[in-house]
């Protein structure tokens, strides 16, 4: 596992193929955004810690509610595709890439503020498909949401 220094926050721990970040520096892309893309960076979703096994990551309330204040169910979505589509094109590895294919969400509560946490667990890792369950808890671990995710893997 690698350690990177992370912008201002705790060192990023990516078990990630050095061709990957390689491939995303040339991009200017931030590691701790690997894979959050545009929507990534405008929800502010962070990567902490990224392996084929499980993958961390934190997203603001702030700047992702709907009308009534509470954190956007669309938000916790987003945030638990980007954390399990990076855990699959990690296991994909290189020459190949994840694309989501299914992706359930059931909202337990809600949150008004402070920071989520999604865990991205594989629990199932084959040739074509990964399939990933995501759990989104708010800043005291109240589980908010939970994810699964499926992706398929195909050739560059």
């Amino acid at each position: 596992m690698t350690e990177l220094p992370a912008s201002g926050t705790a060192p990023l721990k990516l078990d990630v193929p050095q061709d990957v970040l390689d491939h995303f520096a040339k991009l200017g892309v931030d590691p701790g955004t690997f894979s959050g893309g545009t929507l990534g960076d405008k929800m502010g979703i962070r990567i902490v810690e990224a392996s084929a096994d499980r993958v961390v990551g934190t997203m603001p309330v702030e700047g992702n509610q709907q009308p009534y204040g509470l954190l956007h169910g669309g938000a916790s979505a987003a945030l638990a595709e980007t954390l399990g589509s990076i855990g699959s094109m990690l296991h994909a590895g290189p020459g190949r890439y994840a694309v989501g294919v299914d992706l359930n969400v059931t909202h337990h509560r809600s949150a008004t503020s402070g920071l989520v946490t999604g865990v991205a667990t594989a629990v199932f890792k084959g040739r074509t498909a990964a399939t990933f369950e995501i759990a989104v808890t708010d800043d005291t671990g109240r589980r908010l949401t939970s994810c699964r995710l499926t992706c398929a893997l195909r050739d560059l």
